[in-house]
């Protein structure tokens, strides 16, 4: 896209990559081994700071994405990238960097918890998700800024508002806890997203002469709706059927220990 000549690391795909293996390495293996023999850092006015300030720039993509198409004309359907150079197009492609570039800010997550030595979350499913998620998105951004490949990235948007909300309220304290009986509705809604996101890209395939420029793009997103919701899944029947991941100690509904 002609449009995004000159725009920060979109020159090249390999920026983004050294950043994703660099992270990778580091909340993987430097980290842990840096930390093994400190004390965790106390973060939680920085963790407070980060996570409502995650909210706020969800809310705001949440509002660019709705105003550049979702909701200014987009059918929900067969809506294809507009690659003119009209405000609105423009508009679409400021905020599908800016929600590319998000996802380097949200490396963070993992980053707090390895230096508050929290390796037990450091999951595949949390570092897996982290790193295609940038990665991935260059390749968007870069050939296909708008359209319905961008549908996912608004349920996303709304998703982060509702689950950084809680880690910001988590992160204030334990005073705080007795607002968060809603934790393990946090899944739910994640579950519901990817379940969105499957079905509206999968529409594509039962549509008749959708001109949409890149189809790969289609069953990528679609691959990876599906990918994920099998992931979460496997997680909600851990965490909360066998009960793998409940708290040790919890108090109203809250572990004592987030």
């Amino acid at each position: 896209d002609p449009r995004l000549e000159g725009w920060p690391l979109m020159s090249s795909p390999f920026p983004t990559t050294f950043i994703v293996v660099t992270y990778i390495y580091f909340v993987t293996s430097l980290g842990p081994r840096i930390m093994e023999n400190k004390k965790p850092f106390e973060l939680r006015q920085i963790m407070a700071l980060y996570n409502f300030s995650v909210v706020a720039l969800s809310i705001y993509m949440t509002y660019e994405f709705l105003m550049s198409g979702w909701a200014t004309g987009y059918s929900f359907r067969c809506d294809i990238v507009d690659y003119s150079r009209s405000p609105t197009a423009l508009r679409m492609v400021r905020t599908c960097w800016l929600y590319y570039f998000s996802k380097f800010i949200e490396l963070l997550d993992t980053i707090f918890f390895v230096l508050r030595k929290k390796n037990n979350q450091v999951t595949f499913l949390h570092v897996f998700h982290h790193s295609i998620m940038p990665w991935t998105w260059w390749f968007g951004v870069k050939f296909a800024a708008g359209g319905l490949g961008t549908f996912h990235a608004l349920l996303n948007c709304i998703v982060h508002v509702v689950m950084y909300t809680y880690y910001g309220i988590c992160s204030l304290g334990p005073t705080y806890y007795k607002y968060l009986w809603w934790k393990k509705y946090m899944t739910t809604i994640q579950l519901v997203q990817f379940v969105l996101v499957t079905g509206h890209i999968g529409l594509i395939y039962f549509m008749d002469d959708c001109p949409y420029q890149y189809p790969i793009f289609m069953f990528i997103i679609w691959l990876y709706g599906s990918m994920f919701l099998v992931l979460f899944l496997h997680f909600w029947y851990h965490a909360y059927t066998k009960g793998k991941r409940l708290p040790k100690m919890v108090k109203n509904g809250i572990s004592k220990d987030q």
